[in-house]
């Protein structure tokens, strides 16, 4: 995976320093693990930008970009379409909103519809 490219937010405001003795300390950003059963989970079904095509969404992950991907790629061999995992974010192409429901709830997340 591609590091991250870093902008100016991520040195909490820091531009330039002339102190030759000056180091910049990195917080550590370390994710614990969440249980299955403390993620608020919301699966909605979104048209917007994508031409006309449903997508089924699922919004509110916390946790590692690894168990993202590692749960995208479940949900999407259970459907049997395609999708994507970026942003805290899972897209499966099409509309299985009761589909990912129930897989989400046989595997701990608490899960609610959101939207029409």
């Amino acid at each position: 995976m591609k590091p991250k490219k870093k902008v100016i937010n991520d040195f909490g405001g820091i531009m330039f320093s002339t102190d030759p003795s000056f180091v910049y300390e990195e917080e550590s950003q370390i994710e614990e693990n969440i249980s299955n059963s403390q993620q608020d989970l919301r699966v909605q079904l979104d048209r917007k930008n994508r031409g006309g095509k449903a997508v089924t969404l699922i919004t509110g992950f916390r946790g590692r970009e690894e168990q993202l991907d590692v749960l995208a790629k479940m949900l999407k061999t259970k459907c049997g379409v395609g999708g994507a995992a970026k942003d805290g974010e899972i897209l499966i192409q099409g509309d299985f909103r009761d589909k990912v429901l129930l897989l989400l709830q046989k595997e701990g997340y608490k899960v609610k519809k959101s939207g029409g």
